[in-house]
């Protein structure tokens, strides 16, 4: 991790919540060990959702690690946690650092080319909180990442380099969606940690 990674920077959204960028929150030589280490470390599988009453393959392979109590659902499937490998607990920590903010889980995604992609969506579910806040460190390709507004349509774009952490909070999440869409420029894989706060699904 640099020496020199600070928020002091601008928010990215403006309005209705909160976007930090950190491009070089680990640099590149380690990013690039990390991302091979957990390219192999990682238990990946091939998901199915349910979206408008069908169930259709994820276009990425995910694993979700974290606290035993962590379980988290979305699109009709309940994800209970992988414990915590070592790698992940140690990245954990660096994040919470810098972000001054506590996490109990992480959702792995590994978008294995330029065909793999997530659909536009807001992280809202009632396990994260009223007003959740996410850390999301890119390892490996370079990948579009966009935001747009639920009521005046804004979209602005950020292209999520390897090593950098995405710091996304306050009530973001009730007034933007994002996604990473697919791309006609041939892509190597990319894996995508989200670290999260998962509330007790009682709560």
């Amino acid at each position: 991790m640099s020496d020199n990674v600070s928020l002091t920077g601008q928010n990215l959204a403006k309005q209705d919540g909160e976007v930090y960028y950190l491009e070089h929150f680990i640099d590149l030589e380690d990013a690039t060990k990390l991302h091979a280490k957990l390219l192999e470390e990682l238990d990946w599988q091939e998901e199915q959702i349910t979206l408008y009453g069908k169930a259709i393959t994820v276009p990425r392979l995910v694993c979700w690690y974290g606290d035993p109590a962590a379980e988290y659902r979305y699109s009709g499937v309940l994800h209970r946690p992988i414990p915590w490998t070592r790698t992940l607990l140690g990245l954990k920590q660096q994040i919470e650092s810098v972000s001054q903010h506590s996490f109990n889980s992480v959702l792995a995604n590994l978008y294995r080319d330029e065909n793999d992609s997530m659909g536009w969506h807001a992280d809202k579910e009632k396990e994260l909180g009223k007003n959740p806040y996410i850390a999301s460190l890119s390892l490996g390709e370079s990948r579009l990442f966009r935001l747009r507004h639920n009521k005046t349509k804004a979209i602005f774009n950020l292209e999520l380099s390897n090593g950098s952490l995405l710091l996304l909070g306050g009530s973001l999440q009730h007034h933007w969606q994002h996604c990473v869409p697919k791309t006609r420029e041939l892509k190597r894989p990319r894996i995508n940690l989200t670290f999260r706060n998962i509330l007790s699904i009682k709560e």
